[in-house]
């Protein structure tokens, strides 16, 4: 058996409706567009503001977009690996709650946490599920939450 490698198959995402815009963090503190843009290249941020939802609503959302556009059967999912630095809650796995939630019922999940840097963590890490031969079908799932003020 040859050597197995890992690709990324597909890709869903899910965007809050909320914009904030560099123009309204310019009415909040002070900064401006061109300040915030050359040092950092962002126009804008997506947050999710409605209550009572949060990253595992997102997430769930972002992989019932990527299971639809792929034809994808939860079922055949063997890990939902959610890299995240603010999950629903600090104990029980928010990873677990969507992997049921979106019917991948048959895969063992977690939540990896490492800041800023858990969307590359959990990138080496599916790889290396998969690598290994111990996966087959991994469903990473990244997300950053700006908290609200």
């Amino acid at each position: 058996m040859g050597k197995i490698t890992a690709a990324i198959t597909g890709v869903g995402a899910y965007l809050p409706e909320y914009r904030l815009t560099n123009a309204i963090l310019e009415t909040m503190v002070d900064t401006n567009d061109e300040w915030i843009t050359t040092r950092t290249g962002i126009k804008e941020r997506r947050i999710l503001k409605e209550p009572g939802k949060g990253t595992s609503y997102m997430a769930i959302k972002a992989a019932q977009d990527l299971i639809e556009k792929k034809g994808i059967d939860p079922k055949t999912i063997d890990l939902v690996l959610l890299a995240s630095a603010t999950p629903d809650m600090p104990v029980a796995s928010t990873g677990a709650y969507v992997a049921t939630q979106i019917g991948a019922t048959n895969a063992f999940s977690y939540d990896l946490m490492a800041a800023c840097s858990s969307f590359l963590f959990g990138m080496s890490t599916a790889s290396s599920y998969i690598e290994s031969g111990r996966y087959k079908r991994v469903l990473l799932i990244g997300q950053i939450k700006c908290p609200q003020s």
